[in-house]
């Protein structure tokens, strides 16, 4: 559901994360790939910039910080294109380890403390140690932002509370290829699986 501005949350640093998803070169980037899908949404919805204040609101209380990146070996052996988002991938030849467009973008600052974890499955929880990470910090919420609303950032709130976390989607840190798109996730996601909350209601409820 979408939080009532009104209605007091209440979230506790040490066990919360926030799971950035796909702020990497060759999907925000306008002259990359998908980044010619996704540009002009993240740029007019000001998605850097709310990815990092967010980022910056978790790690100041105390919470967990992961990027979750999908990247594929050069070989193309772990990329299974079962699915058009993985076809695209495969067609275009980008989102390739060891190359600067599958890297996280340089305006969001990772720290020593964050984790920077890489998958290669719309989901990032899908042969990862992703779940097991967000055990043994004793997470109990999971936050998520980034890119695409109606894709990989969906996939990883319906894996998360498939998994028993209590799943928070940034409605204003997330984009997709437009703006319908954009809001019919979260609908769903706001009506089913998860809380819808902005960036600010997030960081007031932190402590």
């Amino acid at each position: 559901m979408t939080r009532d501005p009104n209605e007091r949350l209440t979230l506790v640093g040490p066990g919360l994360a926030l799971v950035i998803v796909h702020m990497q070169h060759d999907i925000v980037d306008a002259d990359r790939p998908f980044g010619a899908l996704f540009a002009p949404e993240i740029e007019a919805k000001n998605v850097v910039a709310a990815c990092a204040r967010a980022a910056d609101a978790v790690r100041a209380a105390g919470g967990l910080v992961i990027f979750a990146r999908i990247a594929f070996d050069p070989s193309g052996d772990d990329l299974h294109a079962n699915i058009p988002l993985l076809a695209m991938a495969k067609d275009a030849g980008c989102l390739i380890n060891g190359t600067p467009g599958a890297e996280i973008i340089e305006q969001l600052d990772v720290t020593d403390d964050d984790v920077v974890l890489t998958h290669t499955r719309p989901g990032p929880f899908t042969g990862t140690e992703l779940e097991k990470t967000l055990q043994d910090q004793a997470i109990r919420d999971v936050a998520v932002a980034g890119v695409a609303t109606n894709a990989s950032v969906e996939a990883t709130i319906r894996q998360a509370g498939d998994l028993g976390f209590s799943p928070f989607v940034l409605s204003d840190a997330c984009a997709a290829a437009d703006n319908a798109q954009h809001e019919a996730s979260l609908a769903t996601m706001g009506g089913l699986f998860a809380s819808v909350i902005t960036v600010e209601q997030m960081a007031e409820a932190l402590p």
